[in-house]
């Protein structure tokens, strides 16, 4: 309990620090994006976040703080577009449904991300790219592109693999974290991205953590699980500890 209280209050103090990182709008193809960047030090190893399906917001922001305290450079992409942070479910499914048809695009606004992390001065040779719920299925999809990253990380993210793609290409460590009781997500899911990586031989870890449901990272909501958020967050640094130096 005394982890979790401490993650909750380091988390509500970076709220506290906005002025640390700052707001960047940056364009993709033309569009306009708005994602946040902050950074302890020059040349600091690098975590590219990838938001929800409610786009940037605070969560990501409290996230990037608490990463960027630990000695990381952090930029939250941004993948629906400046000021476009959906708060109804049929928006929420509109602007990721868009993204899903559109493979190509969901990997040029990664791509557009990184190009912007770098442009600020991240050191993006040294690079982990991590995903929350659809930011874990874009950080899948990324890595099934061949990107040349040290990891990818999901926190109970969408597992599947759209039709003629497969891991063949994928570079880098992967990090899967997943909830057994996640009702959108299943463990038959779970487990066929387990036989994929398997098949191509890529480098991976992937946990489930029993009784935690879809989303069981997002404080403050009913799903909510202070015991597997804990635990998902101190494999996630050791993790980055491991690979980025």
């Amino acid at each position: 309990m005394k982890h979790i209280i401490a993650l909750l209050l380091t988390l509500s103090l970076a709220s506290t620090a906005f002025a640390a990182g700052e707001s960047v709008t940056y364009k993709v193809d033309g569009e306009p994006y708005e994602g946040y960047y902050v950074s302890p030090k020059p040349d600091a190893p690098m975590v590219l976040l990838i938001h929800d399906w409610d786009g940037l917001t605070d969560y990501e922001v409290k996230r990037a703080e608490l990463l960027a305290d630990m000695g990381y450079a952090v930029f939250a992409a941004d993948l629906f577009g400046a000021g476009v942070r959906p708060t109804e479910v049929k928006d929420k499914r509109q602007h990721t449904g868009e993204l899903y048809k559109d493979r190509e695009k969901m990997r040029n606004l990664i791509l557009g991300a990184i190009e912007t992390a770098q442009s600020r001065g991240a050191n993006v040779d040294n690079a982990v790219v991590m995903g929350y719920c659809f930011g874990g299925a874009a950080v899948l999809e990324f890595a099934r592109s061949g990107a040349d990253m040290k990891g990818f990380v999901t926190f109970h993210g969408g597992l599947g693999t759209p039709e003629g793609q497969d891991y063949s290409e994928t570079k880098g460590q992967m990090l899967i974290m997943h909830g057994t009781a996640d009702n959108h997500i299943t463990m038959d899911d779970f487990a066929g991205l387990a036989k994929e990586l398997e098949a191509h031989n890529v480098p991976h870890e992937m946990i489930t953590y029993g009784g935690a449901p879809h989303a069981f990272t997002v404080f403050g909501s009913d799903r909510y699980r202070e015991d597997a958020d804990r635990k998902s967050w101190e494999r996630f640094t050791r993790f980055l500890e491991n690979i980025l130096k």
